[in-house]
């Protein structure tokens, strides 16, 4: 496997932090603005970045992140763009690790071996698969193992000890946690439910544990990454992309910088 996520993880646990991972979509608003905008990320200070894969039917996906799908589809981008996108990237950024994140129906629709090539040709380390149940690994899970890319799986509020090892089987790279049952956007777990289920995900698995949706606050990254490995925040920088459009990278970068040092450990000042 690619060992970009892993090392990023270490050093991030060497650290004493949580790993800052953050979303936006590719091709919003468009496809020349989205370098300028990853760019950003990673000088604000972002560990991971995730970038969605636009769909015209993002179940999952919340009114901003809804909206940046429309945006980037009605200015043409197409998955060759997201593929430039991102071997583009990883020539500029040759640590950081990127992740696609979307739905089945893009991934597949010219063939799992297909899909899993052109990400380890651009230098992918991983991809979520929203709407790919564990029962049907054998759709895409294969093809990207046998690639060396990571399969990231979700676990949710609603995965019992019963499906957890469903959950974890095939998966690598991290889990991701989703820290509520419903869509992206403003709706946020209680922290205390967001400790317990960290809490028991650790104790099923070695991977590193990811808390995602409704993380739009550095103050909720800081006390989410008290407890989790990783700390994802999507919406709020996509709805910065909304209002900012291609002037946007300067104003993503101030947000993820106030994210990452909410994540940053204080060094405690003794008396001489």
């Amino acid at each position: 496997m690619t060992d970009r996520l892993s090392t990023r993880f270490a050093t991030c646990k060497a650290q004493g932090r949580a790993a800052l991972i953050t979303f936006v979509t590719a091709g919003d608003p468009d496809v020349a603005a989205t370098p300028a905008i990853l760019d950003a990320l990673v000088a604000g200070g972002a560990d991971i970045i995730e970038l969605g894969m636009p769909f015209t039917d993002p179940m999952a996906d919340g009114p901003a992140i809804e909206l940046a799908n429309l945006r980037s589809l009605g200015s043409g981008t197409k998955t060759k763009h997201i593929f430039a996108l991102a071997a583009e990237f990883r020539a500029r950024h040759p640590d950081t690790p990127l992740v696609l994140m979307g739905y089945a129906n893009p991934m597949l629709v010219r063939g799992s071996d297909w899909f899993a090539d052109q990400c380890k040709a651009a230098g992918v380390d991983g991809v979520i698969c929203v709407d790919a149940p564990p029962e049907e690994d054998a759709e895409i899970g294969p093809a990207l193992r046998g690639a060396g890319v990571h399969l990231i799986r979700l676990a949710t509020p609603t995965t019992d000890t019963a499906r957890l090892p469903a959950v974890l089987q095939g998966a690598s790279g991290f889990l991701y946690y989703v820290s509520v049952a419903g869509i992206t956007g403003k709706q946020q777990a209680a922290q205390a439910n967001i400790d317990m289920a960290v809490g028991r995900l650790k104790a099923a698995t070695d991977l590193p544990v990811a808390v995602g949706f409704g993380v739009r606050t550095p103050e909720q990254a800081a006390a989410i990454g008290r407890i989790a490995d990783g700390v994802v925040v999507g919406s709020a920088i996509v709805d910065i992309v909304g209002s900012h459009g291609d002037a946007a990278a300067p104003f993503v970068q101030q947000f993820v910088a106030a994210l990452s040092g909410a994540l940053t450990p204080k060094i405690q000042e003794t008396a001489a």
